[in-house]
């Protein structure tokens, strides 16, 4: 009972740390509703394996994190899925260091479990060209005005991520108002609440003013959504999910297997296109939104192909 009492008291106390943590993560970083329930549940994993050893997030000490991640491998779970975990207890070790409730961070010097780097999924530049053509063809092909918005909506969404590698959550979260007349480039609102420009194609700007005329057509000319591609149900915004089923659906009528496409293999396809034909790795970075080069590096094997192909055309010792 006593033992039982004591564990109870560290539950709560690690608890109270846990959203003290959370709140900082929202306020000061501006952590998405998903961030902030994957590190929720990825730390009380980790308050529950401490407690079991009695144990709290103030108690805990290096052996103890180390032990963690050899759970975690016992329970089968992917290196990457591990290193999810140590990343978000490190954070949590941190918070509690800088606001004076620990004096050390036990996770400080941990090593994270080795993770294979994987090659992005892409698809050839024929290949989303034929799904643009696809796209295209259903909108022309529509036999009813509601279907041909539908169609016109899935065309305009598909360029427009194709144009600017978006995140599927940073698309289906455009406001109706970055549709102005004079569209040229789209604010995106990004992870941390950060913002970025990003320049859009002629076809993506065509089937952006297409897919808003054909919608002002049928509800009137002040659209009664505050989104830019809001969803034909009730709930009002496009969900990712919805998109990627309608993008699953393109590829099979494009006869590409329904398990290569999706929005972020098409995010993939824009930044290893871009590279292909000779766009640096540093504007890539900016264009995708990523805060660190390290993660738009998985691209690097495209450049090391263009360098070998650079090398082999060029070189005076290269040719036959």
């Amino acid at each position: 009972m006593i033992v039982a009492k004591a564990k109870t008291r560290r539950t709560l106390a690690g608890m109270h740390h846990l959203e003290a943590f959370l709140e900082m993560m929202s306020a000061e970083r501006g952590a998405s509703p998903h961030t902030l329930t994957s590190y929720r549940r990825d730390i009380e994993d980790y308050a529950e394996f401490l407690g079991d050893r009695g144990l709290d997030f103030e108690s805990a000490a290096l052996a103890d994190v180390r032990a963690y991640l050899v759970d975690l491998e016992l329970r089968g779970f992917a290196a990457s899925s591990a290193a999810r975990r140590l990343s978000a207890l490190r954070q949590m070790h941190r918070f509690l260091f800088a606001e004076g409730v620990r004096r050390d961070d036990p996770s400080g010097i941990v090593e994270g479990p080795k993770r294979k780097v994987p090659i992005p999924k892409v698809l050839s530049e024929a290949e989303v060209d034929r799904l643009l053509q696809t796209a295209e063809s259903a909108v022309a092909l529509a036999k009813t005005p509601s279907a041909q918005l539908r169609a016109a909506r899935l065309a305009a969404l598909l360029e427009t991520l194709y144009a600017s590698g978006m995140r599927v959550s940073e698309l289906v979260a455009l406001p109706a108002s970055a549709a102005r007349a004079d569209l040229r480039a789209l604010i995106v609102r990004g992870k941390g609440n950060k913002e970025r420009l990003v320049p859009l194609t002629e076809r993506a700007r065509e089937a952006i003013s297409r897919y808003v005329a054909l919608r002002r057509e049928l509800e009137g000319k002040a659209p009664s959504s505050q989104w830019l591609f809001p969803s034909f149900g009730e709930s009002g915004t496009l969900t990712r999910q919805a998109f990627a089923r309608d993008l699953k659906e393109l590829a099979v009528a494009t006869g590409i297997p329904a398990a290569r496409v999706s929005p972020h293999v098409l995010r993939h396809a824009f930044a290893s296109h871009l590279l292909q034909n000779g766009a640096d790795l540093r504007i890539v970075q900016q264009l995708l939104g990523h805060a660190d080069i390290s993660t738009t590096q998985i691209y690097t094997h495209v450049l090391e192909e263009r360098l070998r192909a650079l090398v082999a055309e060029h070189h005076p010792l290269a040719k036959p």
